[in-house]
């Protein structure tokens, strides 16, 4: 293990070369992506009359309130890119925020362009920030590290929705699992952390932790780039205080995103269906999450109609509502998105932050300064 530990420290911050670009979409992709936007033309064909009452009601769209959705959108990326800055300066590099904005931007309209474009997004991103000066361990923990924060916040919000609606909507049934499984993670953590205290439990821990590593290379380089980050973080910020930002902005990603839905629906003068709609949106998220299709197309629609029909609303009013959602969320940042992505690449020199230069002085003041320098010495030296 030491050697292999020496052999990873020679080669510094290019740890081998860079991983190729991901494989082409599998055909099985292209099968499910096809059978369900035919599923959602079938459905807009048979519910054509709610569809064009849904259009109806979008018409009638007040365009003051619809700005404060598309502020929540961009206040919910915005929270994503702070998150990914956040980290990367934990781990030693120092990204200018409108950069890292950017790339979120890019990488959200990469990953709604293509079935399975996450993947490509991922390869994106991490090859940007390597060309930024980034380290590949480091690169690669950012992008592992935000998607986990991202899952457990998004995770945190539908439990939260779910406790929330009580006995109410079609999730009722699973109160007693979700409060069981919040009982279960507490004491797995309050076991943990009481359990870290001793010292010879973290030495038991980081031997097995070691060994799990030597099995696969991926393993122990997953692991040297989460102990170099965790080692980072712990000089700079010790404790554990410091994660909770990076968690609370995760879950203000969601959170504002999910703000948006509801300005949306408060734009058409709906009733929101308190509290089912955080229920409707975590589920909704988790089903897009797959990737099945580009941007989840007809997968979120389909899922978030269904969802608001059974808290409540009908149908005409589901279909606006998500309709009006999906433009500002996911259409209206396509654009912006690829425009962000010509820029950087138009834009060669990155957004690291330089260190900031003394400026020069005419050799006549540097004469001056030394001379004053000489005569406030003279007491000293008598």
């Amino acid at each position: 293990m030491e050697a292999h530990q020496r052999g990873r420290d020679q080669q510094g911050e290019n740890e081998g070369p860079e991983p190729a670009a991901p494989p082409g979409v599998r055909p099985i992709w292209w099968v499910v992506a096809a059978v369900l936007v035919a599923a959602a033309v079938v459905v807009a064909v048979t519910r054509r009359h709610e569809l064009v009452t849904a259009v109806g009601l979008i018409r009638h769209v007040r365009p003051s309130r619809l700005v404060l959705a598309a502020a929540f959108e961009a206040a919910s990326l915005l929270c994503v890119a702070m998150l990914q800055q956040w980290l990367l300066r934990a781990g030693g590099a120092r990204l200018r925020l409108w950069g890292v904005s950017a790339i979120v931007l890019t990488a959200n309209a990469i990953a709604g362009a293509l079935p399975g474009g996450a993947a490509f997004a991922v390869a994106w991103v991490f090859r940007k920030l390597r060309r930024w000066g980034v380290g590949q361990v480091l690169a690669g923990t950012v992008l592992a590290l935000s998607g986990l924060l991202s899952a457990l916040s998004l995770l945190v919000l539908l439990l939260a929705g779910v406790l929330a609606s009580g006995s109410a909507g079609p999730v009722a049934g699973a109160l007693p699992l979700v409060v069981g499984l919040l009982v279960l993670a507490v004491v797995v953590v309050g076991a943990a952390i009481g359990l870290s205290r001793f010292p010879r439990v973290r030495r038991r821990v980081w031997r097995i932790w070691r060994r799990v590593g030597l099995r696969s290379r991926r393993l122990f380089d997953i692991e040297e780039s989460l102990t170099r980050l965790g080692r980072q973080i712990h000089s700079t910020r010790p404790g554990v205080r410091p994660w909770v930002w990076p968690f609370v902005l995760a879950l203000l990603n969601w959170g504002f995103d999910l703000g948006c839905l509801i300005a949306a629906t408060w734009s058409l003068g709906i009733q929101v269906p308190w509290p089912g709609i955080i229920v409707a949106y975590g589920l909704t998220q988790f089903a897009g999450s797959l990737r099945l299709t580009p941007g989840g197309l007809g997968v979120v629609e389909t899922s978030l109609t269904a969802l608001l029909v059974l808290y409540g609303m009908r149908a005409e009013q589901a279909i606006a509502v998500t309709l009006l959602y999906r433009v500002v969320s996911f259409w209206a940042l396509q654009p912006i998105g690829w425009a962000s992505g010509l820029v950087l690449t138009l834009k060669r020199d990155g957004a690291a932050r330089k260190p900031k230069q003394q400026p020069q002085q005419h050799p006549k003041q540097e004469q001056e300064q030394g001379e004053r320098e000489d005569q406030s010495q003279e007491p000293r030296d008598q």
